[in-house]
């Protein structure tokens, strides 16, 4: 198991490392059962300290939680204590869902841009063309609408893109704003 444990604007001590490393280990140990790597970022937020944690399991599946407190300490607690509901919460299905699969989720590799918005809407733009201010690789994982609605759920995200691995083609998940999920599949 790998850790990532940074601050952002903030010194973290060894202390604070060691104490991360013992509480995410027990908690990983609890509810999932072949973590791959753990990121935990702390920073500073107004009066409070804010801690990211974001957790990649062996099955390809990801879960993210984020905690707020005046206390770094508690900050971490608070964000432990949310990704522990969340791992205790989805361990049944994770199990269900990964209980004939031997090898971890097959992802693919695509590319993901971040496009400068118009500055005014006003002015008309010069061209239709947009302008690329970052470029990264994101992977698309190849797993069931089960299974994708899971990972979506576990990262908190608002949708997910994911290859169906049944049709094998490109297909969506996504919170829709009457609480319930929406599915996209192209034909």
């Amino acid at each position: 198991m790998r850790y990532q444990i940074s601050g952002r604007q903030i010194d973290i001590g060894e202390a604070l490392q060691t104490h991360v490393k013992a509480e995410m280990t027990e908690t990983l140990e609890k509810y999932a059962g072949r973590p791959t790597d753990a990121i935990v970022i702390f920073s500073k937020s107004a009066h409070e300290t804010v801690c990211e944690a974001v957790v990649h399991l062996s099955t390809g599946m990801q879960a993210s939680a984020k905690g707020h407190s005046p206390e770094i300490y508690a900050a971490f607690e608070s964000c432990r204590e949310k990704l522990d509901k969340q791992l205790r919460r989805y361990k049944r299905r994770l199990k269900d869902h990964h209980k004939d699969r031997i090898d971890p989720v097959e992802v693919m590799a695509a590319a993901s841009y971040v496009i400068a918005s118009e500055a005014s809407e006003e002015s008309e733009p010069d061209s239709l063309t947009p302008i690329i201010i970052a470029e990264m690789e994101t992977k698309i994982p190849t797993v069931s609408v089960g299974e994708a609605v899971m990972q979506m759920e576990l990262a908190g995200a608002q949708f997910l893109v994911f290859r169906n691995e049944t049709r094998k083609g490109l297909n969506v998940v996504y919170r829709r704003a009457d609480g319930n999920v929406g599915w996209i599949d192209p034909k």
